[in-house]
Formats: C-alpha cells, sequence, structure tokens
C-alpha cells in the first residue's frame, strides 16, 4: 500500500509535487500514478495539476480515474491544488464549460478581460506570489502565519456558493477564494510545491492530517 497516491494523469509538474512531498515525509510511501487501484488503496491522495479543464477531464476519463477521486474524496484525506480544486468545482466555465465532481459548489471563472488595480492594468494570467489570508482555522494552516506568501498561476478562478467552505482568500484586482476545505477535503489554487517554506508546511500538515 502507498502512503500517499498522486494523481496522474498526464497534467501537472509530478516531478516537482513528488519532490516536495518525499521531503516533508521522508520514508513514506509515495506512487505517483495512473492506476485506479493504487488509489484505492493508498492512505490519502493528492490531485495536482495545471492547464486546460476541459483536457483534464477527458484523461481523467480516459484512465477511468474519475470514480476513484470520487471515492477518496468522500473517504480518506484528499489535497487539491492548482486545477485540482477547480475540477473538485460543479462546473468551470473553461473550454465552453465543463461539469467537475461536485465536492465544492459553486463555479470557476475566468478573470476578467480587462481590469486593474490603482490604475494599473492586471496581467492575466494571475502569475507569481500573493498574500493568502487564512478565513477559518484548519489544522493545515498550523504553524502558517496569517498572510503568508504563495505562488500562484491560473486564468480561472474559484466563485463557490457560500461562504463556509471557503479556507483562504487572496487579492488580484478583487478578493476571490484562494483555498477551500470540507470534511477531510482540502484545496487549494496556488502551487506548494512552489511556495517555499510555508508551502512545504502546507503539505507537511497535510502528511500529518488525520481529519475526523
Amino acid at each position: 500500500m502507498s502512503a500517499i497516491a498522486v494523481v496522474d494523469y498526464g497534467m501537472g509538474n509530478l516531478h516537482s509535487v513528488r519532490r516536495a512531498l518525499e521531503h516533508v515525509a521522508p520514508g513514506r510511501a509515495i506512487a505517483v500514478t495512473q492506476d485506479p487501484a493504487v488509489i484505492r488503496e493508498a492512505e490519502r491522495v493528492v490531485f495536482p495539476g495545471q492547464g486546460a479543464i476541459g483536457m483534464c477531464r477527458s484523461a481523467l476519463e480516459g484512465y477511468h480515474l474519475i470514480p476513484e477521486l470520487e471515492r477518496a474524496a468522500a473517504e480518506k484525506p484528499f489535497f487539491g491544488m492548482c486545477l485540482g480544486p477547480q475540477f473538485l468545482m460543479d462546473f468551470s466555465e473553461e473550454n465552453g464549460g465543463v461539469e467537475g465532481l461536485g465536492v465544492f459548489a459553486g463555479q470557476v471563472v475566468r478573470f476578467p478581460p480587462e481590469f486593474s488595480e490603482d490604475g494599473v492594468r492586471l496581467k492575466i494570467p494571475h502569475m507569481g506570489w500573493n498574500r493568502v489570508r487564512q478565513a477559518m482555522d484548519h489544522p493545515l494552516w498550523q504553524g502558517i502565519e496569517q498572510d503568508a506568501w504563495f505562488y500562484f498561476v491560473h486564468s480561472y478562478y474559484l466563485r463557490p456558493s457560500g461562504r463556509e467552505s471557503i479556507a483562504g482568500t487572496t487579492e488580484y484586482g478583487f478578493q476571490f477564494t484562494a483555498a477551500l476545505a470540507h470534511a477531510n477535503v482540502f484545496a487549494v489554487q496556488f502551487h506548494p510545491e512552489k511556495s517555499a517554506r510555508d508551502g512545504l508546511r502546507l503539505l507537511q500538515n497535510f502528511v500529518a492530517w488525520n481529519p475526523d
């Protein structure tokens, strides 16, 4: 049995994700996998990714991974990053509209084509370091200061239906959701594996997390 399964559907910086997990969980078995059986048997699951959500869904369907992701998100510690939380929402308007897993109620929408902050036009994608404001107490924030910096790369953002699942926010032209949490699932729009000490601490907290 692998302690941690990292879902490999051909989209994401899996090498960096694996190295980050190996750093925070020495001696733990980590499998970067496309095998539904390995995901089913793992103690906890990491769902990374980057790119377009339409290709994400097609790849997951091709590898027959969607049922296992649904099962894992319902039963075991589950961590989504970057494209991961977007696919955990009900729906994304990217690629003409794509249904997600519906773990979190709400939609994924594109940043406005032209928007500015203090008169300065902001670029899309949103790329770079931004502060994350913790919106709830959660074990995965342990040891991470309020307004810590994390690294983002995305053109679409999370818009949950209610505030009860919002674990963190950031600002880029306006405030939007940067992290979501519910029961055994925690998901972040940013890249922990590229976010230096605080990103590693977040992953370390996930490895030690045992939700009720």
